[in-house]
């Protein structure tokens, strides 16, 4: 059974730095695609950014374009997002995603594979 389990979620100062990871397990092939969201209590999952691993091209929303970046290492199932400059309004739940389907990659419905979040709380 395939699962994502995300980590290195906290609390940190505006202006600090966190890395996230999503360790993913029970696949036997691949992974085309990866993405991250966030989610604020009351709102719609944001798409923040994505990697698809065939063509090693990566997206980004323009929330965090310049400040997060997202790689992965594909021998050990593992995708981050390296938080930089963080802000008060970064707060949120963050979640880790696989495998888009159907839509656009900012879109949670569309993966097939999705983890249960961490929490990241950025203070002023």
């Amino acid at each position: 059974q395939v699962q994502l389990v995300e980590s290195g979620g906290g609390s940190v100062q505006a202006g600090g730095s966190l890395r996230l990871s999503c360790v993913a397990s029970g696949y036997r092939r691949e992974r085309k695609s990866m993405a991250w969201f966030r989610q604020i209590p009351g709102h719609e999952h944001e798409g923040l950014a994505a990697i698809f691993t065939g063509r090693g091209t990566t997206v980004y929303a323009d929330s965090v374009k310049g400040r997060f970046t997202i790689s992965h290492d594909n021998a050990k199932n593992i995708v981050y997002l390296q938080m930089n400059s963080l802000k008060p309004e970064d707060t949120a739940f963050y979640y880790c995603a696989a495998d888009l389907l159907v839509g656009s990659w900012y879109e949670f419905g569309g993966y097939n594979f999705r983890g249960q979040g961490t929490q990241v709380t950025v203070s002023s």
